[in-house]
């Protein structure tokens, strides 16, 4: 199961959403550090089409695609030459496959913050830099190791650091490796390395029911963010963590009726795991019947035999064929039956690239 790492200074809400994700009791007292060791929840992802097909096969079972989110004590300037928790804090995130990056978007002075102010840019630099610092030494060590084995030729030794140079040049420039404009091959080289930098990043940006929220204010802050976010190319979501929090206590019939009386009207949760499965370049397709409907997970792109795997590993060796229906053709329909003589139901063979929603039946010897 792929992983998103929710990382962000301290006292910025991470807590505080990991919660509302996961329904879970984990430490979010207003101070910094709270979670010293990660916590861990898998999320379902949100998908109106599991519903449906569902009801369509009149499943005993239902089962969503789901991402694991790590909610990583919080970090401050200097974490990459270990002030506060940096060196736990650099190893749990590396071993995320994406980062989900929260910042404060609201004024509350009865919220502390680390520098005393409130400027998400700044934020989102420090955050950053010392992940760029963290890589960048990182790279500096395995350059160092590299000097003996291409002196003596070493057979792909040369080719690497010319890679890790190109980073370095990047780093010093204080960008990120996944903005280094590495070929695929070049990627590939250096991917063992599991750099923090080299990860996708997603920016929550976190407000406040009944606060000041910088995005309705006109003092030039959240602009300020929002231009180096999409000067990076990133995605960003607007959330109400503390809101989301407490509207796990509600049940699921009056949510919409309390989101009105605070003044938020969006569903921030669902956004945010959509846009974390996007971030992650994710798609689901499903497989639906009287026993279970169920959402699969696989890279975007992915052929048939590859998406067979995610059921069982067999369907990628041994695959002959599947059968595959679009969800929205084969809930018009109404049925497999209708939906074959209207033509519908294909069968593809191990070049098709899996669709985001196909309906899949796999055959393998």
């Amino acid at each position: 199961m792929l992983k998103i790492g929710i990382v962000g200074l301290p006292n910025v809400g991470k807590s505080t959403l990991f919660n509302a994700l996961t329904k879970a009791s984990v430490p979010c007292e207003n101070y910094p550090f709270c979670t010293i060791d990660p916590s861990v929840g898998v999320v379902g992802v949100p998908d109106e089409r599991l519903a449906a097909l569902t009801s369509f096969s009149k499943s005993e079972k239902t089962i969503p695609a789901a991402i694991e989110f790590v909610d990583i004590a919080g970090l401050v300037k200097g974490a990459s030459q270990g002030e506060g928790l940096g060196n736990q804090f650099l190893a749990n995130i590396r071993e995320t496959d994406a980062i989900l990056e929260l910042v404060r978007f609201f004024d509350d002075t009865n919220i502390t913050h680390v520098d005393e102010q409130i400027e998400p840019y700044k934020d989102i630099e420090v955050t950053n830099l010392e992940l760029v610092l963290a890589d960048a030494e990182q790279v500096r060590k395995r350059r160092d190791k590299l000097v003996r084995d291409i002196q003596t030729n070493v057979k792909g030794a040369k080719e690497e650091d010319d890679v890790l140079k190109k980073l370095e040049q990047g780093f010093a420039e204080g960008k990120l490796a996944l903005h280094a404009n590495l070929t695929p091959e070049e990627k590939k080289r250096i991917a063992y390395l599991n750099l923090l930098t080299m990860k996708p990043i997603l920016y929550g940006l976190n407000k406040k029911s009944g606060g000041h929220n910088l995005d309705e204010l006109t003092d030039g802050r959240a602009e300020r963010a929002l231009d180096i976010i999409a000067s990076f190319g990133s995605e960003y979501v607007y959330l109400d963590a503390a809101t989301e929090r407490e509207l796990n206590d509600v049940a699921d019939e009056d949510r919409a009726s309390f989101r009105q009386e605070l003044g938020v009207h969006e569903d921030g949760l669902t956004d945010l795991i959509r846009k974390s499965y996007k971030t992650l370049n994710l798609i689901s397709f499903f497989t639906t019947g009287t026993d279970e409907t169920r959402a699969w997970t696989i890279t975007q792109g992915s052929t048939a035999p590859t998406a067979g795997a995610a059921i069982h590993n067999d369907f990628l060796e041994k695959f002959i064929r599947a059968e595959v229906v679009a969800t929205a053709d084969l809930l018009a329909a109404g049925s497999y039956a209708a939906a074959r003589e209207q033509a519908k139901v294909r069968t593809e063979g191990k070049d098709y690239v899996v669709q985001d929603g196909d309906v899949m039946v796999f055959l393998h010897w």
